[in-house]
This record gives C-alpha cells, structure tokens and sequence, in this order.
C-alpha cells in the first residue's frame, strides 16, 4: 500500500457502491449540485465580464477618461500640456475644444455635446479625439472636418433620430459665446453640413458630434487656435479616480472624470455582478452542505466499521481525517467538473446557442462578449473547496466520538 491508510478509507468509502441508494442518491446529488452550481457561475461571470468590458471599450475608450479644464481659453496649450505632471497610468494627453449644443433640423430638436477636432498641424498625434472614435467612422473621413466649412461628424443614434444623412444640413445651437442684445440673449448658431456617421454601438451613438475646432470657436466666439483644457486617456478607465485625485493635487486645474456622467451605469453593472455572484454562489453553498448530509448518513451506515477501525488502532484524529478526506472528495470531484464544463460552456457558449437556435446578433455581431478571468476562477474554485470541507468538519468531528462499546453492544 502506498498511500495513507486514512487516504485508503476515505476513498473506499467515496466510491462505494454498497450503501443505501437513498444515501447514494444524496451523494450524488450533492455533488452534481457541486458542479452545476460551479459551472453556471463560471458562465454567468464570463458573461458579465464581457459585457462589462464591451461598456469599458465602447463608452469609456471614447469619452475622456480624465479631464483638466481651465475658466479661461488656454492659447499656449502647446507649452501648456508639456508643463502637466507625468503619470504612469496617462497613455496620451490631447487638448480639446467643446460644448454643450442643441441639434434642430427641421421640426425635430436633439440635446448633444458638440467636440472640436484639432487639425493635422496643431496636433498630429491625436486630432483631439480618442483613438476608439477616431476607428468607428461609418461613412465619410475625419479629414473632411476643415477650418472654415462648418461640417459636422456625428453619431449614428443621432442621425437616426432626426433623420439626417451625408450632405443634410442641420442647425447647431451652441450653450456658449450667446450675446446680449435689446431684444434679449441671442444663442450663438449656425447651420452646419454632415460629412459623416460614426456608430460605437453605445450611448455616445446618441450625444456625440464632432466639427472643426476652430469652427466651434468661431461660433462660441473664444481665440480660434485656444482650447478649454486637457483630456487624458488611460492604460485602465478604471484607475480614473486615483488619476484625477493626483491631478487634483498637483495643478490648478478643474479635474473630473468619466464618473460623473457615466459613473451610475457602472456602479449598476458592478452591483448586479455582485447579486448575480451572491445567487450562483448560494447554489454551491446548498449543494456542499447536501455533502454534510450524505457524510451524516454515511457515518451512521459505518458505526460498526468505525468501532471495527478504532479497536484495530485508528486513533480520533485518523477516524477524523478519513471523513474529512472522504468529504473533500466529493468536494474536489464536483469542482473539478464544474471547472471543466463551465470553462468548455464559457468558450464554445455563442456556438451552442447558435446550434439550439437562439440569435443574440443584435446584442453584438459576434453574440453575446465572453470573457474568462483567470484569477475569478481560481477564487470561485478556492472558495467551493473551502464550502465542501467546512461542511465536512461537523461529520468528521462525530464520526471521531463513535464509542467502540456503544457501536458493538448487540454484535
């Protein structure tokens, strides 16, 4: 024998078949539970990661991540930006020109943020605008946005909505640059010609348009080449606090960041990550706890081979151990399965649902986003283990105060 005598026991006893079929039953079940219930956290938190990481990507790669506004038009912003603090999380810091505009064409009237992209020569790294919006444009070319055209780039929900094309025009009234005459404050506006759709497939479809930068100052009448401020992108949105806290410290500027306009949509996708953790996990916990219950009926069918096992030597702590090993048996089988088929299901999951026929192409083109965090898994593993042998540790404790005399009294 080349293993443990406790070791030898505690797996004669998992794989016996010689038991009730009712405590076999309880057996089993307990640990298919054990699986299904790791398998089905397994898919539903690969789910939710992906759809939260498609929200990461589609919304928060396309808005500023961090922002530092200035109350006054910033003319030196070259000089400017070159003078802000380095920090590691900062991918790339651009200018930008922007404000809050209302959209009317014909009878049909929209709320938007109307942003200015920079041309080639004063800011060729970026134009002002965040790579993942510069890579949606559906129809026309950034390129068509010049000083002095007054063309308008704008999003695929809004053009949509007031059922605008390439080459309609539509009036923009911007929030600032209005002035006072007898009759009242007149809105700066001015009508503008779309050149092109960009289309994130995310709320920015809906509040978006993008002109010339120094068009949107014309009309908002600041300095043609002045900016309001910076904006950064990050290796990480969410590191946008800590970013903004530092910012905050180390210049004058105004700091805000993608929380205060996007910030309850995500607090409402962590908080039901959480809830849905919270239910799948419940499921494993009452599956490892139908463990406690078919090790109970286990210890009461083998009261004499208990009492056989300790006259023959076994102390309390080896009787002890058998069961406990017997009861992470179970424990590491059912994880071990639900590893299995929920990592298969989370891979091959849009296949699967294709195959039974059920279309989620308008969720996404490639179906529903998976994606699989390796140190989730590791803990949501780790932590049914733990549910298994804490359920174990109550049987075990019994099975050890087995009385050899009590035990066989009437044998």
């Amino acid at each position: 024998m080349f293993q443990p005598v406790t070791l030898f026991i505690a797996l004669r006893y998992g794989r016996a078949q010689k038991s009730s079929a009712f405590t076999r039953f309880i057996n089993r079940f307990a640990l298919g539970g054990i699986a299904l219930g790791l398998m089905a956290l397994i898919v539903v938190m690969s789910v939710m990661n992906g759809f939260e990481g498609e929200l990461k990507q589609r919304i928060l790669g396309a808005v500023p991540q961090v922002t530092l506004t200035h109350s006054d038009p910033i003319d030196n912003w070259q000089q400017q930006r070159q003078q802000l603090p380095k920090h590691a999380a900062v991918e790339s810091v651009f200018p930008f020109v922007q404000t809050q505009a209302l959209l009317q064409s014909g009878g049909d009237m929209m709320v938007a943020i109307a942003r200015g992209r920079m041309n080639s020569t004063a800011a060729a790294d970026s134009q002002g605008l965040p790579q993942m919006l510069q890579k949606s444009l559906q129809v026309g070319r950034w390129t068509d946005l010049k000083a002095g055209d007054y063309q308008l780039i704008i999003g695929q929900g809004i053009a949509h909505r007031l059922g605008l094309t390439v080459g309609d025009r539509v009036r923009l009234i911007a929030s600032r640059g209005g002035v006072y005459t007898p009759f009242g404050m007149v809105p700066a506006q001015r009508q503008f010609t779309v050149t092109g759709v960009f289309a994130l497939q995310s709320e920015v479809d809906n509040g978006l348009v993008v002109a010339d930068a120094a068009d949107l100052n014309r009309l908002t009448r600041q300095p043609e080449n002045s900016v309001m401020g910076f904006q950064l992108q990050l290796e990480d949105a969410f590191m946008a606090p800590e970013v903004a806290a530092s910012y905050r410290e180390q210049t004058s500027y105004q700091v805000s960041d993608w929380r205060q306009q996007f910030g309850q949509l995500f607090d409402a996708v962590a908080m039901e990550k959480r809830m849905m953790w919270l239910m799948l996990a419940l499921i494993i916990a009452v599956a490892a706890f139908n463990t406690l219950s078919a090790l109970v009926m286990v210890i009461n069918e083998k009261r004499h081979d208990i009492a056989i096992l300790q006259t023959l030597g076994l102390t309390q702590v080896q009787i002890r151990r058998v069961f406990l090993l017997q009861g992470a048996y179970n424990g590491v089988i059912g994880t071990l399965l639900g590893l299995l088929m929920g990592l298969l299901l989370s891979y091959y999951l849009n296949p699967i649902l294709l195959f039974f026929g059920v279309n989620l192409m308008s969720i996404s083109p490639a179906g529903l986003p998976v994606m699989i965090d390796p140190l989730q898994i590791t803990m949501v593993a780790l932590a049914s283990l733990t549910l298994c042998l804490g359920a174990t540790v109550y049987p075990a404790l019994m099975a050890a105060k087995t009385q050899p005399s009590e035990a066989l009294r009437y044998d």
